[in-house]
């Protein structure tokens, strides 16, 4: 409850709550004051006043939680209220798994965007720091920072061919790299399952990473497989860390297809092991037992080269038809079948589509597809693409509730959705969505931390604030602490939970009561004001930041 009050000495306080401050440890009762865009005061303050005061009995205040892996770059353009987020405390929005809205040659933006996007939107933008300048200056309710995309960087040199980079392409990625870092990236992400990153060699990637790694930024990944070959995948990571000497973040961890399910222990030692010998190797992940991708996941690369329009001319083409339906049922050679870890093609379920005419089939299986089509599941999913003359969304499920939860447990691990910042109402109507988008951070304080207790809130609290921030070298956030960034959120954590489901997923989460961002409210009793405070965080590697320090 807010009380107005006169001459104050702070703008908010918000009374009695207890604080989780990030550290990791259990929460204290106390105060917490806001004086402009940074945190005032924290503790025992009831001799001060505030022109805004909230008592916050009964409730938790945690640091805004950061998103690690957001796929928001094309929603917050057309709705920068972030609400499906920010609604569940999120007040940082970390973009750039391979694909990165920058930089683009001159006419070329669309190359990138349209592999993406149901949403019609000018690009209007070059590089990766006007991309997110472009976001702050609409008005975004959220903090914002980037990796830079080694898929994009391929993208501009050389398209989607699947041929070897020449030395001067490969010259002039290395100098898009380097000026992506002045402008505020925060290292380099790639997606090396998916065309075009899979064309990118190990040796490529560790040159575009040790130049991230001057700048004091990381090297991100959506490993090569995540199933059948995932040791050799994380191999390949640990490899990039120490010939590029940049630490190294796992994006969205995951054991795929219930073959590999045994194989968690042995990637956790891999892992370890790594960060024994000094390796800075972490990762971080989704709370669902489902993954959400394209059919693009379930073919093979081969077949993709050149892009969407080679793709379809290729699956015209008979003799191609029965190659890679016989690689979609039993190859994993050389790249991760994602529908071959599902399991099953009741498993692969449609979510998104451009065309008017598939949307009957958005929520049905591919299995329910084919039998009604009267071909083989392999078959429509072929069909479905040169239909929808897209990759098409798809809510893969293939991981294991156990493994989820013993991952969850991990020190090093904190948490990214992998889907959109988005909203029950308009142009987000047009398609499904995963669950992911609207409760994955209040899934895991709801269902694994009050209901099935696989870790305290203080731990949840510090993997979802300070170790992103740490991580990724966001300054002065992730702590409630004098002096940090206030961003904030207020929740109650005897109802904190998700309410989206696969059946229904466009449904707000609930328990979270207020949230601020920069200092500014943005969720009031559980309501968005229309606030949009949010900034760029940039990188350590920033020409900006010599200039800040100057004016300062």
């Amino acid at each position: 409850m807010e009380t107005p009050l006169g001459p104050a000495l702070y703008d908010t306080i918000i009374r009695g709550a207890t604080i989780y401050d990030g550290s990791g440890g259990a929460g204290y009762r106390g105060d917490v004051a806001i004086r402009g865009d940074r945190i005032a005061a924290v503790g025992n303050i009831a001799d001060a006043r505030a022109q805004r005061e909230f008592d916050a009995s009964g409730l938790a205040i945690a640091p805004g939680f950061i998103n690690t892996l957001s796929w928001s770059t094309s929603s917050l353009i057309v709705d920068g209220r972030a609400q499906s987020v920010v609604r569940q405390g999120v007040t940082t929005e970390i973009m750039g798994e391979g694909f990165s809205w920058g930089p683009f040659p001159e006419g070329g933006g669309k190359e990138v965007t349209n592999l993406f996007g149901e949403y019609d939107y000018p690009v209007d933008w070059r590089t990766l720091g006007e991309y997110l300048e472009k976001l702050e200056k609409r008005g975004v309710s959220v903090n914002v920072g980037s990796f830079v995309g080694s898929a994009t960087l391929r993208i501009y040199v050389a398209g989607l061919s699947d041929a070897p980079l020449t030395g001067t392409q490969y010259d002039q990625m290395k100098r898009l790299m380097e000026e992506a870092m002045r402008e505020g990236a925060l290292g380099l992400g790639s997606a090396m399952m998916y065309v075009p990153d899979t064309f990118n060699t190990t040796k490529e990637l560790i040159g575009l990473a040790r130049i991230a790694g001057e700048h004091g930024g990381s090297f991100i990944a959506h490993m090569r497989d995540e199933g059948f070959a995932i040791e050799e995948s994380i191999a390949e990571m640990i490899e990039i860390a120490e010939k590029a000497s940049v630490p190294v973040e796992i994006y969205h961890l995951k054991v795929a297809g219930k073959d590999n399910w045994g194989k968690l222990d042995k990637i956790i030692d891999q892992i370890e092991g790594a960060q024994a010998r000094g390796i800075d190797l972490r990762a971080n992940m989704y709370t669902y037992t489902a993954g959400s991708s394209g059919l693009d996941a379930a073919m093979p690369p081969w077949v993709q080269e050149g892009g969407i329009d080679s793709w379809i001319e290729r699956l015209t083409d008979p003799e191609v038809r029965r190659r890679v339906a016989h690689e979609m049922r039993h190859s994993t050679e050389g790249w991760s079948n994602t529908y071959l870890e599902a399991g099953s093609p009741d498993n692969v379920i449609i979510v998104g589509v451009d065309s008017e005419e598939l949307r009957p089939f958005i929520g049905k299986s591919l299995a329910e597809i084919a039998a009604l089509w009267a071909v083989s599941p392999e078959e429509a999913a072929m069909d479905l693409v040169i239909q929808d003359r897209s990759r098409l969304h798809v809510v893969y499920f293939m991981m294991s509730e156990e493994n989820v939860r013993r991952q969850i447990a991990l020190p090093w691990v904190s948490f990214g959705s992998d889907g959109e910042a988005m909203a029950p109402e308009g142009v987000f109507l047009k398609n499904s969505a995963h669950p992911r988008s609207y409760g994955n951070f209040a899934r895991l304080l709801g269902k694994y931390v009050r209901e099935e207790r696989v870790i305290p809130l203080g731990e949840a609290i510090r993997k979802l604030t300070s170790l992103p921030a740490e991580n990724f070298k966001l300054r002065e956030r992730g702590r409630i602490a004098p002096g940090y960034f206030a961003d904030l959120v207020l929740f109650d954590p005897a109802t904190v939970g998700e309410r989206a489901t696969y059946e229904a997923p466009h449904q707000y989460a609930q328990g979270v009561e207020q949230v601020w961002v920069n200092g500014i409210q943005v969720i009031a009793d559980g309501e968005h004001n229309g606030a949009l405070p949010g900034r760029v965080l940039r990188g350590p590697g920033w020409s900006g930041w010599s200039r800040k320090a100057e004016r300062d």
